[in-house]
C-alpha cells in the first residue's frame, strides 16, 4: 500500500500591517460623543440636555479592582464632583487612564443612586468648552 503525497502546503496572504495593527485614532474617535461634542461648543443647553440622553458618554474609571466611576473629591471641603467628558481627547492626563462609555441609562440609574453625594457635574472640566450643572439637573435632563 503506497500511502498519499502530502498535500501541498496552501500559501496563506501576508497580513496586512495596516490591518493588523489597532488604528489610535480610530479608536480614540470611539470614545466620544459627538453631539456633546458640538453642544459644548456652541453653549446650546437644550442640545447638551439632547446629547446626554442619546449618549454614550465618556467618564474616567478609578483604578481600583473594582473600577467604579471616578468622582474628584476635594480634600478641604469634601465636596464631590462628577467628571463627564464629550471626547476622551478631553480628559486631563492627571486622572485615571481608563474611561468607560456611559448608555443614558446607566448615568441615570448612577446618578439616581449617587446624587445626594454628588455636589457638581462637570462636563469637559478641562475645556475646550467646559458645562457644569447639579445632579438634578443632568438627571431632569436625562428624564425630559
Amino acid at each position: 500500500m503506497t500511502s498519499a503525497p502530502d498535500p501541498e502546503p496552501i500559501a496563506q496572504p501576508e497580513p496586512d500591517p495596516a490591518q493588523a495593527q489597532p488604528d489610535p485614532e480610530r479608536a480614540a474617535h470611539a470614545l466620544r460623543n459627538v453631539a456633546l461634542v458640538d453642544a459644548l461648543q456652541t453653549g446650546d443647553i437644550a442640545a447638551v440636555a439632547f446629547a446626554l440622553r442619546h449618549g454614550p458618554n465618556v467618564a474616567p474609571l478609578t483604578v481600583a479592582d473594582d473600577a467604579t466611576i471616578y468622582r474628584y473629591h476635594d480634600p478641604q471641603s469634601g465636596q464631590s464632583a462628577l467628571l463627564l467628558f464629550s471626547d476622551v481627547a478631553h480628559k486631563p492626563a492627571t486622572l485615571p487612564a481608563s474611561v468607560t462609555m456611559l448608555a443614558p441609562a446607566v448615568l441615570r440609574a448612577y446618578l439616581g443612586a449617587h446624587g445626594d453625594e454628588i455636589t457638581t457635574v462637570f462636563l469637559d472640566v478641562a475645556g475646550p468648552h467646559p458645562m457644569q450643572a447639579t445632579p438634578g439637573d443632568l438627571i431632569a435632563a436625562l428624564d425630559a
